[in-house]
């Protein structure tokens, strides 16, 4: 067994892409389901931005067995925004999580000069559509995921999600360039129980750059109890997923972290969003 597999034994990722996607990704649903298998991971979650992934993830379980494949709902236009019908048969055909919009939030679309972006927030408040699923994820007792908010209007949306009953909400990569949220921001944030995604790397003016020790730092501050290690991965510019993690999980080990931390970290949390045991 490799250092790699080794590193990789019962992990739970959160977030993957994957083809086939108008951006070309490293691998496919089942490249990538046969890929985790391969180095003994025990849970993997498919990401898309403009499709539905808990159908494809379904067709990857059954064609890839021995392991959990699971998918989920963004909330971008492609999908209808902030659309509850959508949402509902997400759920019936087993989405595991509902994203709120990423490239397609007011937040991203406004920072490239764009006017279209889909509001979570209005006022101060959170937008009246979304009310009903936030609802729905809280009746499902599945995942909501902040997506590209800004800090604030990411803090309406946790406040809101927790008075309607959302159980399990992941702060998407607070480390992302267009979310960049402070450690004060989290600790704000972390008083509603949430759980922080902390990904490989993000994209700075068009090339990638490691999150390391930037969510290294994040981690020591909020605690290792609320982080969930993820990649993000699938990127043709950045490593294989599987080496991806690997070199994230030896940095974190290398730099100290306990064991107890990273299986935590890496396995319990991502684990208790998705609903396994």
């Amino acid at each position: 067994m490799s250092t790699s597999e080794t590193l990789l034994q019962g992990v739970v990722d959160i977030h993957i892409h994957t083809n086939p996607d108008i951006r070309l990704r490293r691998l496919s649903d089942l490249q990538l389901a046969a890929e985790a298998r391969r180095v003994g991971a025990r849970a993997i979650v498919i990401k898309s931005h403009l499709v539905t992934t808990m159908d494809r993830a379904t067709i990857a379980r059954e064609a890839v067995p021995g392991i959990d494949v699971f998918g989920g709902i963004v909330l971008n236009p492609h999908v209808g925004g902030l659309n509850a019908v959508a949402v509902d048969t997400a759920i019936k055909l087993g989405a595991k999580i509902v994203w709120l919009p990423t490239s397609f939030s007011a937040n991203e679309r406004k920072r490239q000069g764009k006017s279209d972006g889909i509001e979570t927030v209005m006022g101060g408040k959170a937008a009246p559509a979304l009310i009903p699923i936030l609802k729905m994820v809280a009746e499902a007792d599945i995942a909501l995921g902040t997506g590209h908010g800004t800090p604030a209007e990411i803090l309406v949306v946790v406040e809101e999600a927790r008075k309607q009953g959302v159980g399990k909400i992941i702060v998407n990569h607070p480390e992302w360039t267009t979310i960049d949220m402070s450690i004060d921001d989290q600790k704000r944030l972390a008083q509603f129980d949430v759980f922080f995604e902390r990904c490989y790397a993000r994209n700075v003016g068009g090339a990638y750059e490691k999150n390391f020790h930037r969510n290294l730092k994040a981690m020591e501050a909020i605690g290792f109890e609320s982080t969930i290690v993820a990649t993000d991965g699938g990127q043709v510019e950045n490593p294989m997923w599987s080496e991806a993690l690997a070199e994230y999980i030896r940095f974190l080990r290398q730099a100290g972290v306990p064991s107890a931390a990273l299986d935590r970290m890496t396995k319990a949390n991502p684990a208790r969003v998705l609903g396994l045991s």
